[in-house]
């Protein structure tokens, strides 16, 4: 394995997670996407165990082994704010404030249900394509996953 995948690998989880938690912020103002910045973190993480080998790159990041309760905590979260509006008599994924309505802001941030709702989506994907990865990289070593 080359040197510089050895070095910089490891050392990737920060820039992506600020990568994809700028995707998900740039949607307030454009288009947000938890999916893509679930994937951009997941390929992060596969370049770790790809470095590291699974035992070594879970021992750094212990969330890694974690993949299922947050896979469920980002779909019930995902759900909760896509149904939100079911509640107030609006149709599924009707986001709140409504357009015209005052927003709550935290710094530059508009907090509305779509941020929950990418943030719930990120979680999912971010978990689900890492539980894929151990599976495969368990089976690669001949492990039990």
């Amino acid at each position: 394995m080359s040197v510089v995948i050895e070095v910089i690998a490891p050392r990737l989880i920060a820039p992506a997670l600020m990568v994809a938690l700028a995707i998900i912020v740039k949607g307030y103002q454009d288009v947000g996407d938890g999916f893509s910045a679930g994937v951009i973190l997941a390929v992060a993480i596969a370049l770790r165990y790809i470095a590291l080998g699974v035992d070594r790159a879970e021992a750094g990041l212990p969330i890694l082994r974690h993949t299922g309760p947050v896979a469920v905590a980002g779909i019930l979260v995902a759900l909760a704010s896509g149904f939100f509006g079911v509640l107030l008599g609006d149709p599924p994924f009707t986001h709140a404030p409504g357009p015209g309505e005052e927003v709550v802001h935290l710094g530059t941030l508009e907090l509305m249900t779509a941020v929950s709702f990418d943030l719930g989506l990120f979680a999912l994907v971010t978990s689900a394509l890492v539980a894929v990865m151990h599976a495969l990289a368990r089976l690669v070593e001949g492990g039990e996953s």
